[in-house]
């Protein structure tokens, strides 16, 4: 597979091993030609998403162990369909983003200054008081 770049320029970081996520489930959001949710926005998930996301039809909370998937819980990284986190965006209830692991492919959807006002800062001293 050919490196994969985020929307920084920099190499396409992971978003998630666990829970695990990508259209590929290799971790990663990367671009897919026949994904056609286009799931390459790497996002940290919140309570208020995941619930804007249940009452669109898309339930990413409850466990279906059938596929494999324990169900998302606010803190939790996964690779969300660039139009939904629009749809989100316009409902104010837009997740954070993780610019380092979210594909360049969604800049042909979002753009950049869009995607850093939502940006998600996981570093050490972010975290500080």
């Amino acid at each position: 597979m050919p490196e994969s770049l985020n929307v920084l320029g920099g190499e396409l970081r992971a978003c998630s091993f666990d829970p695990l996520t990508g259209y590929w489930r290799d971790g990663a959001c990367r671009d897919a030609p026949d994904d056609a949710g286009t799931h390459v926005i790497c996002a940290r998930m919140t309570a208020e998403f995941l619930a804007f996301s249940s009452a669109r039809g898309n339930d990413l909370v409850t466990p279906r162990p059938e596929m494999r998937f324990r169900g998302l819980k606010p803190g939790d990284r996964w690779c969300l369909c660039a139009l939904r986190w629009l749809e989100a965006l316009e409902a104010d209830a837009a997740p954070p983003v993780v610019l380092e692991a979210t594909h360049e492919r969604v800049l042909d959807l979002v753009p950049l200054e869009v995607l850093k006002r939502f940006a998600y800062d996981s570093s050490p001293s972010a975290k500080a008081p």
